[in-house]
Parts: structure tokens; sequence; C-alpha cells
């Protein structure tokens, strides 16, 4: 899961500067006019240094900076930025180093930054994780030039969204004892509105786990027919649920009164490796 922030509003008055920052999820790898591939980072199998390819699929030559941020999960999935890790937490921006630290790239041009591993021969067992953030920096006009040809008491207003985008970079040490469970499953059924099927996830052990979430109803008859997918879904170590509303589509002519959902939570690789699966009796 991709994280990021959007510097959304700069406001100039004479003498004073406003920032306002939103923090928010996000599921894509581009943002902006940037985008980065893949979208997270996992060292496994004795990995040590691995690849992220930029690209500036906008108009305008742009200036990225590369810095590192800490960030940490709720059970709604929505983030806040931290400067210390939360109890179970191990950051990762120790045993990392990432080069270049800044890159400048022209409409459609790409450039690759390399992530390597760093004294991790003395840590202890668990994860271990940090966030790459990805700042587009604007040409930007000294503020007194912007407002020299306005009257002193005027109040000069400039909107410039900067846009931000972070991606996990995460290595783990030791085996896994991560467990997952899909629970307090319920249909929500409103009239004139489109079915949710709300769940609970729950996490214990000492890994993140990232994954899609599919919906199949099966009708009495056994017709099994796919209602719901969410992709890029992450529960990020120490957070131990996460709560989803999943939209489920009766265009089909489900009524979701009968027959059963086969809810499954299930890594997107080739063999699809099941996290969590289970099943909800409609009636």
């Amino acid at each position: 899961m991709i994280f990021f922030k959007r510097l959304a509003y700069k406001i100039a008055i004479p003498s004073f500067l406003f920032l306002l920052s939103i923090f928010s999820p996000a599921h894509l790898f581009a943002q902006g006019d940037l985008m980065i591939y893949p979208k997270r980072i996992i060292f496994e199998n004795l990995k040590r240094a691995q690849e992220l390819s930029l690209l500036n699929n906008g108009k305008d030559t742009a200036r990225y900076v590369i810095s590192v941020v800490q960030i940490s999960m709720k059970a709604d999935g929505s983030f806040q930025t931290i400067t210390e890790p939360d109890s179970g937490q191990n950051f990762a921006d120790k045993n990392f180093r990432f080069f270049p630290r800044a890159v400048v790239l022209a409409p459609n041009e790409s450039q690759t930054v390399k992530v390597q591993l760093i004294r991790t021969n003395e840590l202890t067992t668990g994860e271990y994780r940090s966030h790459l953030y990805f700042r587009a920096q604007k040409e930007q006009k000294p503020l007194g030039q912007e407002i020299a040809d306005k009257k002193p008491t005027s109040i000069a207003i400039s909107i410039v969204p900067v846009f931000g985008v972070s991606i996990p970079v995460i290595f783990r040490i030791g085996e896994s004892t991560t467990k997952v469970e899909i629970m307090e499953k319920a249909v929500k059924l409103v009239k004139n509105e489109k079915p949710t099927l709300n769940i609970k996830i729950n996490r214990t052990g000492n890994r993140s786990v990232y994954g899609d979430i599919s919906v199949e109803h099966i009708s009495p008859s056994g017709k099994q027919t796919k209602v719901g997918l969410i992709k890029g879904v992450a529960i990020y170590t120490p957070t131990p649920s996460r709560d989803f509303q999943i939209p489920l589509d009766g265009s089909k002519g489900i009524t979701f009164n009968s027959g059963k959902l086969h809810i499954s939570y299930f890594e997107p690789t080739g063999d699809k490796i099941m996290l969590a699966e289970t099943e909800l009796f409609l009636n």
C-alpha cells in the first residue's frame, strides 16, 4: 500500500507563510505526475539491494526530493506520521540507504533509485519498516518578487498543490509467526443503496500482511459469481486489525438474501497465496 500526503495549499501573505498538510491513504503507485514501480520494497531471500523506477508522465520538467518518513497505521486504514515507533514496531531507516536522494526528470523521462540494506547482522528477530517519501519541488519565485507589483496593504493568495507519495521499505529477520483471520462479517442492505459487506481482518504475529480481498456469491444451486474486490490491502505491524466496507455488485440479479458469500484475502502473486478465507451464509 502506498501512503501519500499532499501539501495542499500555500497562502502567501506579506510577512507570513502558511502551509497545510493533509494525510490520506492511496493504493496507486502514481500521484501527481510521478509514477513509481514497484510500489513496495520487500527484502527477502537474502536479497541485499533493489531498484525503483521513477517516471515523470507530466508535461513539465520536475525535481523530486527523496526522504524517509515513519508511518503508523490505524484500524480504519488511515495513517499518521510519527517520530517514535509504536509498541511492537521497528523502524528500518538505520539499516538501509538509497541513492540518489533527488532526481530531475524531463517529461516522459525515467530514473532508477537504488535501495541497499546495511548493518543488519546484529538485528533481533522481527519486521523492520520505514517509508521512502517522494516530494515534487515546484519552481518558486521569491516571495518579494511575487508581490512586488502589488500595493503594500494588499493580500496575495497563491494556491500551489505540491504532491508527495511514499512507499514502504520492509525487511524481516527470522521466521514468521503471523496469522490472519476474517472476523465480524455482515451484509448491510439499505433500500436504494448499494449493498455493502462489512468485515474485520485480524492480524497477529511479527509481520505485516498485504493482499487483495475477493468476494464471491455462491447461490443455493452452487453458481459462483464475483461480487466484490479490493486490491492492495495492507495491515502493517503492529496494527492488530483493520475494518473494511466492501461494495457488492448486484447487477447480475443477486439480492444477497440467499446463498452464501465466500470471502478470501490472498497475496496477489502468481500462486495467489491464501492469507485467510471464510464464508457468510445469507438468509
